[in-house]
């Protein structure tokens, strides 16, 4: 299948079926991948309120930061150090500290950086900058699918992370029916930013090789009807709020039988 990206470029690349990993990877994948961040129109880098889609982005982030706090904190009764990777404009890190926790976070994008530190949130643009530290929890909400050397980046993880130590990875799930129903118009795939396109079998495989074990998968039910407005734009030219309120409303039923929901958080175990 092809896709095209709708945030920049208007480029089309390929998606390639890894039947190993039950997976998808873009092709190919551009020598700049730098070049693909750099607009106003990458929104997790900005903390814009400009349009409707921005707006209701916004809305739904700051909705969801409470309960990304509380998956947290289940895991870990007693506050420690937290590692955000793709932190964004650190949002996340700044509800962590908030509620006790001592935050670091790794941002590539300078402007982000930037912006998180008017928060009062001091973000480091590289992992290796943090490798002689070790920390209780880390998250990467939606940022594992961004990642071009997975196995490396898993091997750093791990190296920073605590014995029994807990990853979160928010993924979006190309096996959902919002997916399904919009084919190569799925905003979720935004390629070429991201190279992976992960099922929650691929999940398993990927992080059982490096020894770390899902052992909880939290649906993020806001996802699918964030993810149809924009489909439902780049397939047809408007946001069309009914039918993608509808298509989401449908993807959340058909994951309540399925578990095959938008996005998935899969908690993960250093054992």
């Amino acid at each position: 299948m092809k896709c095209k990206d709708h945030s920049v470029s208007g480029e089309e690349f390929e998606l390639v079926y890894d039947a190993v990993f039950d997976m998808l990877k873009t092709d190919p994948v551009p020598d700049n991948l730098e070049a693909y961040y750099n607009s106003e129109a990458y929104i997790s880098h900005t903390d814009g309120k400009r349009t409707l889609f921005e707006k209701v982005y916004q809305w739904v982030k700051n909705y969801t930061l409470a309960n990304k706090l509380s998956y947290l904190e289940k895991h870990h009764h007693s506050k420690g150090r937290l590692l955000d990777i793709g932190a964004g404009t650190g949002d996340f890190l700044v509800e962590a500290k908030t509620s006790g926790w001592e935050v670091s976070g790794i941002e590539p994008n300078e402007d982000a950086r930037a912006r998180a530190e008017n928060k009062g949130i001091q973000l480091n643009p590289d992992l290796d900058d943090l490798i002689e530290n070790k920390f209780h929890a880390i998250t990467m909400w939606h940022v594992l699918e961004h990642i071009q050397d997975l196995d490396k980046q898993i091997e750093s993880l791990r190296k920073v992370l605590v014995s029994n130590g807990t990853l979160f990875v928010a993924v979006p799930n190309f096996k959902s029916y919002d997916a399904l129903h919009y084919k190569q118009y799925w905003a979720a795939y935004d390629v070429p930013r991201h190279l992976w396109h992960f099922s929650q079998t691929s999940i398993q495989k990927i992080f059982e090789k490096h020894e770390m074990k899902v052992v909880e998968i939290i649906p993020m039910k806001f996802d699918a009807y964030y993810v149809s407005l924009l489909s439902e734009k780049y397939k047809t030219g408007k946001m069309n709020v009914m039918k993608a309120f509808f298509t989401g409303f449908v993807s959340n039923w058909k994951g309540n039988k399925t578990k095959q929901y938008s996005s998935l958080i899969y908690v993960i175990k250093n054992t």
